[in-house]
């Protein structure tokens, strides 16, 4: 492809863009917020006299792959529709696939190994997604190798925290202590000890 041609397209979309941020200062402006499904049949019915199916199909794709907007995505905002109001969930998978990309352009600009970073975000979104390791882990495949292994290792460091926090729990559990007494003993934090202990019960009061 001509290196002159993605100034060129963005140059063409530009004007969309501006009638767009024009129209919905609240979704296209200072801040970018996931957009509802369907609403691009949405804006051409009821703008015909601004908007083409072309051009409006080409300033919406420009719209949503850039990084302010993936970044809405990665973030987990729900998906707005034209009066800005808060309507649906953005899926796991549009959450991951957001994720992934934004990793592959900081990578790309940093010299800094920028992986362990992600492993994190993607434990934080799996935990956040409240699907099954398993059906995460087939919802994210993807054809990228390199992206694949990285959410392997990512579900792996989760179950070995997991397993981390059991073995902790399970040893408060038969000390008799108190948090801060127990903290002391094993030279931990009471804040860690106590969000723990929070966390297990709030996932043994969603599992009845």
């Amino acid at each position: 492809m001509d290196a002159s041609a993605k100034p060129a397209r963005s140059q063409s979309v530009q004007p969309v863009l501006e009638k767009l941020f024009e129209l919905y200062p609240h979704l296209f402006g200072a801040q970018f917020l996931p957009l509802k499904l369907g609403i691009f049949q949405e804006l051409l019915a009821t703008h015909p006299e601004y908007f083409t199916r072309d051009s409006l199909k080409a300033a919406l794709g420009v719209h949503t792959r850039s990084t302010r907007y993936l970044q809405s995505v990665a973030a987990g905002h729900k998906r707005h529709d034209l009066q800005g109001a808060a309507v649906e969930d953005v899926s796991a998978q549009h959450i991951y696939l957001a994720m992934l990309e934004l990793f592959r352009r900081r990578q790309g600009r940093s010299r800094e190994d920028l992986r362990p970073k992600f492993r994190a975000q993607l434990v934080a979104a799996f935990e956040a997604s409240g699907l099954s390791r398993q059906d995460y882990l087939t919802m994210a495949q993807t054809h990228d190798l390199h992206a694949n292994a990285l959410l392997e290792e990512a579900l792996a460091e989760h179950d070995q925290q997991l397993a981390k926090q059991e073995a902790l729990l399970s040893a408060f559990g038969n000390s008799g202590k108190t948090v801060e007494e127990f903290a002391d003993m094993y030279g931990l934090d009471p804040r860690d000890v106590a969000r723990a202990l929070a966390k297990k019960q709030g996932l043994a009061e969603t599992d009845q």
